[in-house]
């Protein structure tokens, strides 16, 4: 049986997927799946709303999810981090894809730039930043891989990402997808974990 396939749509600075970052590594791992990255921006075509134009009801309740959160999964996280909103997530983000595409395990480097951002107060729209953290996290040929701009072929399968979300008919992230079902949100990671091991055939 081939193996299944985990992918993991996400926004670099949201909150959640960070929340969920190092949970889908294990859960892919006990399962024997490949868990492949895909970050994305907001995806407004199917409703994705960024956090600063919400109502302020919403951005207060969000920030009290926050803080259940951090403290039920004991992360680090800053409830007002100093460089969110970001300026640009595009460079982080094109920099997990071009290092995955390489052949790295990008998992330890997504999450490095999540925690810089939620944890650390650092600014991931910085390219010298994220040269540090992949430096630490994948060592000097990963850090080669951190550029901006990005080749096109990077460019262009950070945008193929959201295409594919939206034709999907995600609308959130994180969105997890198992086969062609889809998984909201990092509270739903226990149905991740058992509909990998439903799993008969991997997704195309």
């Amino acid at each position: 049986m081939s193996e299944p396939v985990l992918q993991a749509f996400y926004g670099m600075s949201s909150p959640w997927a960070y929340f969920g970052a190092q949970r889908i590594v294990r859960i892919a791992r006990e399962a024997g799946a490949r868990l492949v990255l895909r970050p994305i921006r907001i995806i407004e075509a199917n409703g994705g709303i960024p956090l600063r134009t919400r109502p302020d009801d919403r951005q207060r309740y969000h920030a009290v999810e926050l803080d259940r959160w951090r403290k039920h999964l004991g992360i680090a996280l800053n409830l007002t981090p100093k460089h969110y909103p970001c300026r640009t997530i595009e460079t982080a983000a094109q920099a997990v894809i071009a290092v995955q595409k390489a052949g790295f395990d990008a998992a330890d480097f997504s999450f490095a730039i999540q925690r810089a951002l939620w944890a650390e107060e650092r600014d991931i729209a910085d390219l010298a930043t994220l040269k540090a953290l992949a430096m630490q996290t994948l060592g000097e040929q990963g850090a080669a891989l951190v550029r901006d701009p990005q080749p096109p072929e990077i460019v262009a399968d950070w945008q193929a990402n959201l295409t594919e979300a939206e034709r999907r008919g995600i609308f959130g992230t994180p969105t997890y997808v198992v086969n062609d079902e889809l998984f909201w949100g990092q509270d739903r990671l226990d149905f991740v974990a058992r509909a990998l091991a439903n799993v008969k055939e991997p997704i195309s």
